[in-house]
């Protein structure tokens, strides 16, 4: 019993270390590197990264067998660069599986839906089609973060952050790591949104 809770701190604080580690890797410039990563590398290891801190509730999956789904809805802004990263790796135990979506109805069954830039005239109807489902909602669009979406990118100085909506990712059912609010810009719905 005791070798599980030690276990289970050491892998919570080895998920700290590569936390801040890809964090410091993609945010910072490097010096003496041939070319650094593109904006959508780096996000697309955060979209990788952030499944990590994040806890779904049991009914977020259909079975026990059934893959952890990260979505992306409409245009595509990763290449091939999503896939890349998650190919092979697993979260919670379970292999990733990358889709991309034309329609919100399908995304249902998404842990994570990143709403493209394309969505903006849309994302309060996409949001709504959302609503009760358990999914992390990102984007990368300048006021998605107070529409409601729960993790939006922003750019700063040219290196890539991001603001957290806790109250949307708590609607959804979703228990995000302190950890991982540490590191992020918190923001609160806008009032006239219809959350």
């Amino acid at each position: 019993m005791l070798h599980a809770a030690v276990r289970a701190r050491l892998l919570a604080a080895k998920g700290m270390v590569y936390l801040w580690l890809l964090i410091l890797t993609l945010a910072c410039p490097v010096a003496g590197l041939a070319q650094a990563p593109s904006e959508y590398e780096v996000k697309a290891a955060f979209l990788y990264n952030f499944a990590k801190f994040v806890d779904w509730p049991s009914g977020a999956f259909p079975s026990n067998e059934a893959p952890f789904l990260i979505c992306v809805l409409s245009q595509n802004p990763f290449g091939n660069q999503l896939q890349q990263i998650t190919d092979g790796k697993r979260v919670g135990g379970r292999r990733i599986q990358v889709l991309f979506l034309d329609r919100v109805r399908d995304a249902r069954t998404c842990q994570v839906l990143f709403i493209s830039s394309s969505e903006r005239s849309q994302i309060k109807e996409v949001l709504e089609n959302l609503r009760g489902s358990n999914t992390l909602t990102v984007g990368d669009t300048s006021g998605f973060a107070q529409s409601g979406v729960a993790i939006n990118f922003i750019l700063e100085q040219d290196r890539v952050h991001f603001e957290i909506n806790v109250k949307s990712a708590q609607k959804a059912g979703l228990k995000l790591s302190s950890k991982l609010l540490s590191v992020a810009k918190v923001v609160e719905t806008s009032k006239g949104t219809g959350d």
